[in-house]
Formats: structure tokens, sequence, C-alpha cells
């Protein structure tokens, strides 16, 4: 049998070659595996009494950390069983803590439009940093990006004919996203005042733009729009996108798509929102809704 390092070494090879992961979640593994073999010795060969050890070890740590931990030894010894080097899976020793997985903040209709009104009255003016502003608001709520993948777009990505952006997400995976006509013609607007010859589509004297820099530019818009900084971000704006998008009858599946969700679990946290949507769907929709209940069949008689 292979020692503890070795085999956590791996299985972070087999997430990034199977399951394409990123170096960051290849680090948050490791830091996750090798700080439980700190406490249980060689972790591949740890018995259910060691690992039942760890919920005290980490009975200071919020749950949501605890959860995440106890995730990535799950799939290692998961990885270490499907590898044939152990014959029993002790991870059903570690802890399970009651999580729940915070809601996403929501942005009304209201709240979109007084965004974009600012941005558009500002845009109009034709200077290059109200221009760029209006591009980045467009792809945001428009197409749903994430901030990391919006600043680092490369000219390239531009679309010409097809109304897609190629965008480069999680893991290094690409996927084609839709571009509306306004993102388009936004984008079309700072392709005009935008100057130099770099190859990001929102250049730095460094690079591109960073995702710090774009949540500032964000906070600072939404105070001009009378709207409190605090409730916009990216990541607010694309779950805006996704919100409003079910609401108007998206599909969860193509909407996993457009997000770039590896998994749709992660998609589902969405329908939250439209829940009242949903229901009525179902009883305008469904096949036995035409027919009538048994309570108004009493009624009528």
């Amino acid at each position: 049998m292979a020692n503890a390092s070795a085999s956590i070494e791996e299985f972070l090879a087999m997430l990034a070659a199977e399951r394409g992961a990123a170096a960051n979640t290849l680090a948050a593994y490791r830091r996750d595996l090798e700080g439980a073999e700190e406490l249980t010795g060689e972790l591949a060969k740890a018995s259910r009494a060691k690992l039942a050890k760890l919920g005290g070890a980490w009975s200071d740590l919020a749950p949501s950390t605890v959860a995440r931990k106890a995730s990535a030894l799950r799939q290692f010894f998961g990885f270490l069983m499907d590898e044939g080097l152990r014959d029993d899976d002790p991870s059903s020793a570690l802890p399970r803590p009651a999580t729940r997985r915070p809601l996403p903040k929501i942005l009304s209709h209201e709240e979109i439009a007084a965004l974009f009104s600012r941005a558009e009255l500002e845009a109009a003016a034709g200077k290059a940093p109200a221009v760029r502003m209006l591009a980045l608001l467009e792809l945001l709520y428009g197409s749903g990006l994430r901030a990391s993948e919006l600043v680092s777009l490369p000219v390239a990505a531009v679309p010409r004919d097809a109304p897609f952006l190629t965008v480069t997400g999680k893991g290094g995976v690409a996927r084609m996203v839709p571009v509306s006509r306004r993102a388009k013609d936004a984008i079309a607007a700072w392709m005009e005042v935008r100057t130099g010859d770099s190859t990001f589509l929102f250049p730095s004297r460094t690079g591109h733009i960073t995702r710090v820099r774009l949540f500032q530019l964000l906070k600072a818009l939404a105070g001009r729009a009378d709207l409190a900084p605090e409730k916009i971000s990216p990541h607010v704006l694309r779950h805006a996108f996704a919100t409003h998008l079910l609401e108007g009858g998206a599909d969860l599946r193509v909407l996993q798509t457009l997000l770039g969700h590896a998994d749709i679990a992660t998609t589902q946290i969405y329908t939250h929102v439209d829940a009242a949507r949903l229901v009525a769907l179902v009883n305008e929709r469904h096949p036995l809704s035409e027919r009538a209940t048994l309570a108004e069949k009493r009624t009528a008689d």
C-alpha cells in the first residue's frame, strides 16, 4: 500500500485529470487532507476510531468548514476504495454538521433598472470609463459571467458574426455564453473608445482590470444610482441574471449550462426565489390541471 502522502498526491492528480479541478481547489483539498493527517497519522490507513476523533478537533470550526473538510476526506477514502488501496470506508465516522447554504442576495427588477439607467446616462457622454462601465454591467447581468471570467476576457472572445462569447471558467472548462444585442452594442461602443493594443478586452496598465477594481467600480455606480452599495457586487449581478431568467421561464438545465455549473445541485439554489411561479406552473400546465378536484365535484353536486 502506498504511504499516506503518496495516496494524497494520487488523489489530487485524479482530481486534476478527471475532474479538471482548478489550482485553488486542489490547494484547498491538500490543506484539508494534510491537516487531517497531522491529527490521525497515516491518513490512508486511518481507522474509524481515529476519524471519529476529528469531530472533537474541529469543534471550534464553523459547520460549513467542518462539512467541507469531511467532504474532502470522504472523497479521499472513496478514491482509495476505487483504487483497491482499502477494503473498507471509515468515513462514516466523520461528523456531519447540519449546514444550510446561504441563499443568494436578490436584486429586484427595479434596482437593476436604476443601475442601468445611471450607467446608460453616464455612457451617453461617450467618455471611456463610463462606456466601459456599461459594457461590464451588460456582461455581468446580461450573460451571468463570473467576475474572474469577465475581467480576463481576451479581445479574441468578442463575437463577430455569432452572438456568443467563448469563456474559460472554473477548472479551465470552456463554454459558449450568449451575448444579448444590448451587450453586443455596449461592447462595440467600448471598442470604439478603447485604446492600446492589449490582448485583454478590459485592459489595465499591467494586464487586465482586477476583480477588486470591478467590485469598486460597481459599488461606486450603485452609490450614484441611489442604491445601497453593500447590496451590489459582481456575484450579486450574476445571481440576478440567474434569478430573473428562472422567473422568465428558463429551464434549470439551460441555466446550469449558462452559469457553467458542473453540478446542477449548485444551480438549484435559485429555485427558492420562484417557488410561487413553479407551483402555479404545475397547477396550470399539468395534464390533470383541467380535471375538477374532489372538493370541486362535491360542491357541484
